[in-house]
C-alpha cells in the first residue's frame, strides 16, 4: 500500500524503535495468531490474554529475530510455547466459573468427562477477519472444520505438546523441521507426537462417515436453524428432538456432562432446558463455523428477558449431531449481545 515502507524497513524501524513500524510489521498476523492461541487454549479470553504476551515478547525481543525463518514463523513459535507455558501453569480462568449451580437437579448423564470442559464458543465475525491463506499439502483440516465444537473438544483431551505439534503440522500446515524449530523438539520427536495425537483424535472424533455439513447460509441450514430456533422457543420438545440425530449430544460446558442419544436427550429438555413454564428468546448468530444462539430466559414478572448462556448447534445432512450450550453469561459480549432484552424483541426480527 501507498506510504507503508516494505517489510525490510518497517523492521529496521521497528528494532530502532519505532512501535508504529512494528504494529504494521504484526498486524497481518494478528487475528491468526489469536485463533491458534484459542484451538490450544480452548477460551477466547486466554487467547487473547496470550495475543497479547505474544506481541510483547516479540516487540520486546525484536533485535533477537535472525531471519534465518519468516516473521511469522518467529511468532508462531512465541505464540505456540506462551500457550504451552500457560497450560503448564495451569487453571487461567475465574473460580467463579467452576460454581455454577443448576436451578433444578439435572438428570444422571451418558458421559461424564473427569474435568470441567472450559472450551468457549469463538465468533464466526472474528474468524472472516483472517486472510484466506493457502494450507500447506500436509494440511488435513480446513479452516472452519478446524475450529469447529468437535474438532476443539477432541483437541483439548490431548496432552499440550501434542496439541501443538497437531496443530502446527495439520492445521497450519507447518512441516515437520518447522514445527520442531518451533517447539526445541527433534524431527523424530515431532513425527512420534503426531502420529500419537491423530490416533487419540480419531478416536475422540464421532464417525467420519456422517453426511455432508450444510454450506453456511445455505437453503438447508437457514431451514435446520429456522425449525430449530421456532421449536425451541415454543418450548416443543418433541419438534427439537425431530430435528436430531440419532446419536445427538447435549453437553453444557463447563459442566463435564454430555447427554447422548434421542431419548436422553429428550428427557433433560423436558426436565431442564424446555420444562414446564420455562420459555426462552433466541438470538441468532454465529460461532466456530456454525450456527448459534445467544439464549434470554422469559421472566413472569418483568418485560425484561435475561440471558442464559450461547447455544451452538452442530449439523450434519439434514439433522443436528450435538446441541452445546455455553454456561457464561459473559461470552455474549465477544458476539455483540446485550445481557438483557425487553419483552417483544422478538416480534421486531
Amino acid at each position: 500500500m501507498r506510504g507503508i515502507p516494505p517489510s525490510g524497513d518497517l523492521l529496521a524501524l521497528a528494532r530502532s524503535g519505532d512501535g508504529e513500524a512494528f504494529r504494521r510489521l504484526v498486524e497481518p498476523y494478528r487475528r491468526e495468531l489469536q485463533v491458534h492461541c484459542y484451538r490450544i487454549l480452548g477460551s477466547v479470553q486466554d487467547a487473547e490474554d496470550l495475543l497479547q504476551e505474544t506481541l510483547l515478547a516479540a516487540w520486546r525481543g525484536i533485535d533477537g529475530y535472525e531471519e534465518r525463518a519468516s516473521l511469522r514463523t518467529w511468532l508462531y513459535r512465541i505464540a505456540t510455547n506462551r500457550c504451552l507455558n500457560a497450560l503448564r501453569a495451569g487453571a487461567r480462568r475465574p473460580p467463579e466459573h467452576a460454581d455454577y449451580r443448576p436451578e433444578v437437579p439435572l438428570p444422571e448423564p451418558s458421559h461424564r468427562r473427569a474435568e470441567p470442559s472450559w472450551l468457549e464458543p469463538y465468533p464466526d465475525a472474528l474468524l472472516d477477519e483472517i486472510a484466506d491463506l493457502a494450507p500447506g499439502p500436509e494440511a488435513r483440516y480446513e479452516t472452519r472444520e478446524s475450529v469447529s465444537l468437535a474438532f476443539l473438544a477432541a483437541l483439548q483431551e490431548l496432552p499440550p505438546r501434542q496439541r501443538a505439534v497437531l496443530v502446527l503440522r495439520d492445521v497450519l500446515g507447518f512441516r515437520a523441521a518447522e514445527a520442531a524449530r518451533i517447539l526445541d523438539m527433534t524431527e523424530n520427536a515431532v513425527t512420534s507426537a503426531l502420529k500419537r495425537a491423530r490416533g487419540a483424535l480419531a478416536r475422540e472424533l464421532p464417525g467420519s462417515g456422517r453426511e455432508s455439513v450444510p454450506l453456511p447460509d445455505s437453503p438447508r441450514e437457514r431451514r435446520i436453524v429456522a425449525d430449530f430456533l421456532r421449536a425451541f422457543e415454543a418450548g416443543d420438545v418433541d419438534a427439537v428432538v425431530a430435528l436430531l440425530t440419532d446419536d445427538a449430544r447435549l453437553s453444557m460446558p463447563p459442566l463435564p456432562l454430555e447427554y447422548r442419544g434421542t431419548d436422553t436427550v429428550r428427557h433433560f429438555l423436558a426436565t431442564v432446558a424446555l420444562r414446564p413454564g420455562r420459555r426462552h428468546v433466541l438470538v441468532p448468530t454465529r460461532a466456530n463455523g456454525q450456527p448459534a444462539f445467544g439464549a434470554y430466559q422469559r421472566d413472569p414478572r418483568t418485560p425484561i428477558l435475561h440471558a442464559h448462556g450461547v447455544i451452538v448447534l452442530t449439523l450434519a445432512g439434514d439433522r443436528i449431531t450435538a446441541v452445546t450450550r455455553f454456561l457464561d453469561n459473559s461470552l455474549l459480549a465477544a458476539f455483540g449481545l446485550p445481557r438483557t432484552l425487553r419483552a417483544g424483541f422478538e416480534e421486531g426480527r
